[in-house]
């Protein structure tokens, strides 16, 4: 029996990425002089928001760029960011059913709670596990692991969702059932190459999972 389903969140609930692209290009246009693709800030993925900014920035005014990336994340999220009525279905839907839902995701804490304030997403979740919340990111088990202790169920108990190679690793690694999943439009997801137990392209399938 499925208590509980925990998500990934940019690309898997919402497609943040080009906020979080353009906020990354102004930081390191102004501080350090640099032209960035979205390759380039692709590359540097791994740390939260805050980390790839420390790790990368060359200028010494790390915290001012640190507040500069959220200023532009607030700012640029109702233009770039687009609520999705299934997706929202399918959380109510999940919440009434009396599925305990969870985030496990390498943002930060301070840009998932604007991100899940502008969506109107924030009532949902009973855990959610950043960035700042781990030490070591996806695709070790280790957010996963953290939000089942505190949801309270078993890993045979969970599904975790997510679109990247790194989201199944992590649920395989922490032994609950995965599933890759390619349901935004707009969005152009990251190629799965470790096989989910399934791939869903609609929120649907997971109401109909559960």
């Amino acid at each position: 029996m499925i208590k509980s389903v925990i998500f990934d969140f940019d690309g898997t609930l919402a497609n943040t990425l080009p906020i979080c692209y353009e906020a990354f290009q102004k930081v390191f246009a102004k501080y350090d002089n640099k032209t960035l693709t979205t390759e380039d800030i692709h590359a540097m993925f791994g740390p939260s928001e805050v980390g790839i900014i420390r790790k990368n920035l060359i200028h010494q005014n790390v915290e001012e760029a640190i507040e500069l990336y959220y200023e532009t994340y607030l700012k640029k999220h109702n233009s770039l960011v687009n609520r999705n009525k299934e997706i929202e279905n399918m959380l109510r839907t999940l919440t009434d059913m009396g599925v305990k839902l969870g985030i496990v995701t390498g943002k930060a804490r301070r840009s998932l709670d604007i991100s899940l304030h502008a969506l109107h997403m924030d009532h949902y979740f009973h855990v959610t596990i950043t960035g700042d919340d781990v030490v070591h990111p996806k695709p070790h088990p280790e957010g996963v692991e953290k939000a089942l202790s505190l949801l309270e169920v078993n890993s045979n108990e969970a599904v975790f969702v997510g679109d990247s190679d790194a989201d199944i690793k992590a649920g395989l690694h922490a032994n609950v059932h995965t599933v890759g999943v390619e349901w935004l439009p707009n969005y152009e997801p990251v190629a799965i190459t470790t096989k989910p137990h399934a791939i869903f392209t609609s929120p649907n399938e997971l109401i109909d999972l559960v």
